[in-house]
């Protein structure tokens, strides 16, 4: 697996540890819509939270929640649309970014996390 792809992992379980620790209830890792992915689909309250987690050792190209642009977002709306037709969920839904900067070598890492961001 390339680097890159391990940070990812590895921010996505930093994020989803943070989320438990507010009271979320993580449903989902690395759920799978063809080649698409939703990085977590978590539970809060009765809100389901699908969640785009954005890992970067440090700012050198910006903050990490910059690179969720047009066309991720775009490929996101899909994977949630087909997520809640499949789990046909009735529920409200609201998506959510978590930025993560560190390496798991670094200690602890810098995690911001932005509720309700729109999609369009």
């Amino acid at each position: 697996m390339a680097a890159h792809n391990d940070l990812g992992t590895w921010g996505e379980v930093v994020a989803a540890d943070y989320l438990r620790k507010k009271g979320y209830t993580i449903l989902e890792q690395d759920w799978k819509s063809g080649h698409r992915d939703i990085d977590l689909i978590a539970i809060d309250g009765n809100t389901v939270v699908f969640i785009e987690v954005k890992t970067r050792r440090n700012r050198v190209f910006g903050e990490p929640e910059d690179a969720v642009n047009y066309m991720k977002l775009r490929n996101l709306r899909t994977a949630i649309n087909h997520y809640i037709k499949y789990k046909r969920l009735n529920n409200d839904i609201r998506f959510d970014v978590v930025s993560v900067i560190g390496t798991p070598e670094t200690g602890a890492p810098e995690i911001k996390h932005f509720e309700d961001v729109p999609m369009f």
